[in-house]
């Protein structure tokens, strides 16, 4: 599955896939052959804007300095990365370790049996697993064994205006009475109640039902691996969406900058959208700043005035979910396992704030701490600096509240297919835009949700015998 990123990929014309951009050399530390050895390692990462390849790059000299291995960075476009990965396998040139490596992609290295699991376990046991947030540890687990070391992640939240539900004596949006008591309130006198993704072919608005469908305890798969998306979950799911998208919302298809747009102008009580958000909200991005009418007095109402809800719940839900993205640090089969060890340790220690401070803002920190601070990464991203254009704390703009809300996150983070070893499943469903086309059609012709959400899993049960998941 290829998230939704924001950021517009500048690495395209400028730097080839295959450009290595190295790190300075070291005197050789201890490796894989014992002490005194120079063996280099070799580092791909999907975060591969140009800002961000020179942030890394500069992380990669730091830990060349401290530790004397030699490390170069390639950055790989995500949706590129399976087919570079096949190509590197075919010349027996992959590298070492992955990095920002989303949940699908581990699982799909899981599925070519690529990933050292024994490294990347062992890191987990070096740093403390009780320094992680349970949830990370569990998505990244897989077949009883630790599959790779999560480093961050972003949630799917939704975000909606606290002034206007003070003033119509709301409480939060967090359940899907709250949801559509809100929206039915608040759209009115030019106001929409909520906007969320309605495109058929885009992965943003799988994103945006998912967040309320694991809500309401549907999720693509059963415990047992069998496709599930006709469950009355689902059902109720499909029938929740589709109608709180045609009653309240704007019409027309929605994607990632119509529901942004609506709701930087004031016109939308609600929507559902990534923490890359905050920065934006913030007015720290010249080409998507806010545009409501007190937001030409001044640049922050929307961000002062805004609430964040991290997890939801539907009637057949049993707790609070919050759709989120894991990404983390692989090892590769083959890698000299001391220097990656050494490494990811490295990227998750001593690095650790270097890497969350490249876009705090989408990379809140799934470890929280270490074991004689517990709350040191989260003290440290909350004045970490965010933006594009301009550079701030997001504390400087937000509530305590709102930050606190964005940091727990991950403890409640799901995904569909996941926990159930279904990754790769969950991918391709995506990638094919089952579920989208399915809501779009439901959104447009009010038709029976059951109807909808059984013909979906139809389809995913087909595409689950064509890839033998």
């Amino acid at each position: 599955m290829t998230m939704f990123r924001r950021r517009t990929r500048l690495l395209a014309l400028a730097l080839p896939v295959a450009v290595l951009l190295s790190a300075c050399g070291g005197e050789g530390g201890e490796g894989g052959e014992g002490d005194g050895s120079d063996r280099s390692l070799t580092v791909w990462t999907v975060e591969d804007v140009a800002d961000r390849v020179e942030a890394q790059k500069r992380i990669l000299a730091d830990f060349t300095k401290a530790t004397g291995v030699p490390a170069k960075l390639v950055p790989v476009a995500e949706d590129q990365l399976t087919s570079v990965l096949s190509s590197a396998a075919a010349a027996d040139d992959l590298p070492d370790v992955i990095g920002a490596l989303p949940l699908t992609a581990v699982n799909r290295l899981l599925t070519d049996d690529l990933l050292d699991t024994e490294t990347a376990a062992a890191v987990v046991g070096d740093l403390g697993e009780g320094t992680f947030t349970e949830q990370a540890l569990k998505l990244t687990r897989g077949k009883g064994a630790q599959l790779a070391v999560p480093s961050d992640g972003w949630a799917q939240l939704l975000f909606y205006r606290k002034d206007l539900f003070d003033k119509a004596g709301l409480a939060a949006p967090d359940t899907y009475d709250a949801i559509s008591k809100a929206a039915r309130t608040l759209g009115r006198d030019g106001t929409t109640g909520i906007v969320a993704g309605t495109a058929p072919g885009d992965s943003f608005t799988q994103q945006s039902f998912e967040s309320l469908a694991l809500a309401n305890g549907c999720d693509l798969v059963g415990a047992n691996g069998d496709v599930a998306l006709d469950s009355p979950g689902c059902a109720e799911a499909f029938g929740f969406y589709s109608g709180l998208l045609r009653d309240h919302s704007v019409r027309g298809n929605q994607d990632a900058d119509t529901t942004r747009a609506s709701y930087f102008s004031g016109r939308a009580a609600m929507t559902i959208w990534s923490s890359f958000l905050l920065d934006e909200l913030a007015g720290l991005r010249d080409d998507a700043l806010p545009s409501c009418p007190e937001c030409k007095d001044d640049k922050t109402f929307l961000a002062k005035n805004t609430g964040v809800v991290s997890a939801l719940r539907g009637p057949k839900g049993t707790a609070p979910v919050t759709f989120g993205e894991i990404v983390s640090w692989a090892v590769v089969k083959g890698a000299p396992s001391a220097e990656a060890r050494k490494f990811v340790g490295y990227m998750m220690g001593d690095g650790y704030e270097k890497w969350l401070a490249v876009s705090p803002e989408g990379k809140v920190p799934v470890r929280q701490g270490t074991e004689d601070d517990p709350r040191r990464y989260l003290t440290a991203w909350k004045d970490m600096k965010a933006g594009v254009d301009r550079k701030e704390p997001l504390s400087r703009f937000y509530g305590e509240d709102v930050l606190e809300s964005v940091m727990k996150s991950p403890e409640s983070f799901a995904r569909w297919g996941v926990s159930q070893g279904q990754g790769e499943l969950a991918g391709a469903a995506a990638g094919q835009f089952i579920v989208p086309r399915a809501l779009a059609d439901l959104i447009g012709s009010g038709g029976d949700p059951a109807k909808a959400a059984g013909e979906a899993a139809r389809k995913v049960r087909s595409l689950k015998e064509e890839i033998g998941s």
